[in-house]
């Protein structure tokens, strides 16, 4: 169990939006008699294989560096988090048992000692430590660099095997969270003569991979599958031993393919989060069992602001107002989302959620007011001498339905809209290079305030998609991270939704809860929130296990 000083306690309660808990269940003293029995529900570890259905390939194998779906579900079966998270998006135990602050400038996790490398070097505090330090050296894209902001470089040390200290350069009550749940904790001993973390790309060219997770990655076939191996031992589940001997994630063009697939028993889950016209059709269909996964993220649409027209506010307001919000939640969500009011601050963060923060307007002539406020004529034909390119995935089937509405009801304002959908892993190259007009899609996990407004909002954020600048909306987040009242934390981070909402610096059009699916033939999979974790995080698939045939 967590034990923080007094002041971490304060810090923490002060700028996080819910209380934290660290209470999962650790593994038992003894292993079981044999490697092969598992005590969960009397399950077996043996030869079966769980195959698990993607739309996308892995373009990471570096889990410091991933990008795509499928580079967070196979990595997270060999590098494990130091915490894991709630439905609430407090954090507990995964690899840390223990974590919190010496003092206000001093992070600290307590690791377990019964983690090992599978090729038998054991997991300890060196290895966190290096990683830590590693990631704020070299700086790779992604999440995790995003959340150390103030992460003093090169100060994590192992002051024991299970004990990691280091230094921040002001108060900062969301970093130890927030690092811990983001960050994968690599082996020293491999990465560290590959030299950069942000070049390495440990694609197992140079003899394989090594994992200390429940699995480990051993055959690659592009645009086919990816085979995982059972390690020897894994504490995390009931047992030590992992049920499943192999994994397998197979590659399909598409979401539909996915569905036909596990119906005939091709696959036995499918990982991505099924459309809601499917959800339904499938809680009907004999031999499936489909899931409902707690949703801490949101959908939007961010507008560039480095295009000239888009830098105008009564341009961004325009497009706000040019969206038919209710009627992509009802016919392209079946009512399976709710407003958020068009604000970051989600109704599930209960605390911080403000609900004088109302939605956009579905108005068109609003818009085309707005639109002549800035500046634009509308021609003959009714439309504004101005296009934008809305970037989207088409391997997101919501998204791709709910862009070509977005299309349709920004043309009744006059506003035309030119929809450029991609194959994910474009898409997502596309996204960091900035080349986009308009930017459709989605967040998985926004689980803490302050940490989010800062990737989002700040210059330099590593989802700054608006790539806004606003002084007085960076004041208020820097304000927000360090103060040490709780009230005043929830006060500034409202009046920075405010300014977000009014200058359209974000536009969040809906949040909800996911579905996943998978064959009735298996169980003991372990919900956990988002369609990064869902059912096929390390826990839930090592403890999984298909019935007697």
């Amino acid at each position: 169990m967590r034990r923080p000083s007094a002041l971490a306690g304060a810090a923490l309660a002060a700028a996080t939006a819910l209380v934290l808990t660290a209470c999962a269940p650790e593994a038992p003293e003894e292993a079981a008699e044999t490697s092969e029995e598992s005590a969960a529900g009397g399950a077996v570890a043996g030869d079966d294989t769980l195959t698990i259905a993607t739309t996308t390939d892995v373009v990471n194998y570096n889990p410091l560096i991933g990008n795509s779906r499928s580079d967070y579900w196979v990595t997270n079966l060999m590098y494990p988090h130091l915490l894991s998270i709630t439905e609430d998006g407090s954090k507990e135990e995964f690899l840390a048992t223990d974590w919190g602050y010496v003092d206000e400038l001093t992070g600290f996790y307590e690791i377990r000692d019964d983690f090992v490398w599978s090729d038998g070097e054991p997991l300890t505090a060196e290895d966190v430590a290096y990683t830590l330090n590693a990631v704020k050296r070299d700086k790779p894209a992604g999440t995790f660099y995003g959340q150390m902001g103030t992460f003093v470089e090169e100060s994590a040390e192992a002051v024991s095997d299970t004990r990691v200290e280091f230094e921040l350069t002001e108060p900062d009550a969301s970093l130890v969270d927030e690092i811990g749940f983001w960050g994968n904790v690599v082996p020293q001993h491999v990465f560290e003569p590959a030299g950069s973390v942000a070049t390495f790309a440990n694609d197992g060219s140079d003899g394989g991979w090594v994992s200390a997770g429940p699995y480990l990655l051993t055959d690659v076939q592009v645009g086919q599958s990816y085979t995982l191996e059972r390690t020897d031992s894994y504490p995390l589940v009931e047992g030590g031993v992992p049920i499943p001997a192999q994994i397998v994630y197979r590659v399909l063009p598409d979401v539909n393919t996915e569905i036909l697939a596990l119906q005939s028993g091709e696959v036995d889950v499918i990982a991505n989060a099924l459309p809601p016209a499917q959800v339904e059709q499938l809680r009907g269909t004999e031999g499936l069992e489909v899931v409902e996964v707690p949703g801490l993220g949101y959908a939007h649409m961010v507008y560039n602001m480095d295009h000239p027209d888009l830098a105008k506010t009564e341009v961004r307001q325009a497009l706000a107002h040019a969206a038919d919000y209710e009627t992509i939640r009802q016919v392209v969500l079946q009512g399976q989302a709710v407003s958020t009011g068009s604000s970051p601050l989600m109704p599930v963060l209960a605390d911080y959620y403000d609900p004088s923060i109302e939605e956009y307007a579905f108005d068109p002539e609003m818009s085309r007011q707005l639109m002549e406020d800035a500046g634009y004529t509308a021609g003959a034909d009714g439309m504004f001498p101005v296009t934008f390119r809305l970037l989207y995935s088409l391997q997101d089937a919501v998204t791709s339905q709910w862009a070509q509405l977005v299309k349709d009801s920004a043309a009744q304002a006059g506003i035309a809209i030119e929809l450029q959908g991609l194959e994910r892993n474009t898409y997502l190259a596309q996204t960091n290079a900035g080349d986009y007009d308009i930017y459709a899609g989605n967040f998985a996990i926004m689980d803490d305030p302050v940490t989010n407004f800062r990737l989002s909002y700040l210059p330099g954020g590593a989802i700054n998609y608006t790539h806004v600048d606003d002084p007085e909306l960076n004041d208020l987040i820097a304000q927000a991270g360090v103060t040490t009242d709780r009230d005043e934390t929830i006060d500034l981070m409202r009046q920075a939704a405010q300014i977000v909402h009014e200058q359209v610096y974000d536009n969040i059009m809906y949040t909800q809860n996911l579905y996943v699916a998978h064959s009735s033939e298996w169980s003991g999979f372990i919900v956990k929130p988002s369609e990064l974790l869902s059912i096929v995080h390390a826990e839930s698939v090592a403890s999984a296990r298909k019935a007697d045939g």
